[in-house]
């Protein structure tokens, strides 16, 4: 788990705490280490997490019940590919939680900005938001603006100066959001560019380079985000954690 470093203390009123998860081990992981091509397969459409990543699901559940941060965290924002549903329910949902759990559950709701990198892979490739509302109830869909996967396109990967300019909509999407500290279950190569996004500010190589590395599976790491659009004259320059 990692938490990166703000390097000032800011007003409340200008920052949220993200807390940004990478999907348990997904069956096209496997499949990828053993053969790269093997993600060109329509048998992998929407892969689900392998065993290993239903463990690693199981673990980090323990952790954020054991630490106390299922019940600061506010909304819960997933990705609409399987993997990323099974592990947003699996380690922030009610499934599977004694009644005194329950009520501390947040929302969990599916937002397209944050799905995987596009194009190509059917392991990428979402399924009917009818079909996700039925396997997964707990979760929101009315953000979904179509029924049918109509982002997804056989021809070619998304490039990355796209993905970029995807985190950029989706932090502005974020800000108009009255939660504070929202969890984001979502897919390495997003994660690691949305944070390519927020890293230029940061005048630290360390801090840089430390959150800006790509994501382990089911990794969760945490990041101060400042609106400086928003900024008034209450902030207090201190370095902190």
């Amino acid at each position: 788990m990692v938490t990166a470093q703000a390097q000032f203390l800011y007003s409340p009123n200008n920052c949220k705490i993200l807390h940004m998860v990478r999907h348990g081990q997904g069956v096209h992981n496997v499949e990828a280490e053993k053969n790269i091509d093997a993600l060109l397969s329509p048998e992998l459409f929407d892969s689900p997490i392998s065993a290993l990543g239903w463990q690693q699901v199981a673990d980090l559940r323990n952790y954020v019940h054991a630490t106390g941060l299922l019940k600061r965290i506010d909304l819960v924002v997933t990705s609409p590919l399987l993997r990323t549903m099974q592990t947003a329910v699996g380690v922030f949902g009610s499934e599977g939680a004694d009644a005194g759990w329950k009520s501390n559950c947040p929302p969990i709701v599916a937002h397209e900005l944050c799905r995987d990198r596009l194009g190509l892979r059917p392991c990428d490739q979402r399924r009917s938001v009818s079909e996700c509302r039925s396997l997964f109830p707990e979760i929101d869909f009315s953000l979904m603006e179509s029924e049918e996967d109509d982002m997804w396109y056989p021809e070619a990967r998304e490039p990355y100066e796209d993905i970029e300019a995807r985190g950029i909509e989706f932090l502005k999407w974020l800000w108009t959001r009255p939660e504070k500290e929202i969890a984001i279950v979502s897919h390495g190569v997003v994660l690691q560019h949305f944070l390519y996004v927020l890293e230029n500010d940061s005048a630290d190589p360390s801090v840089k380079t430390g959150l800006c590395r790509r994501f382990n599976n089911c990794e969760l790491r945490s990041v101060v985000v400042v609106n400086k659009g928003m900024m008034d004259s209450d902030y207090i320059p201190s370095a902190t954690n």
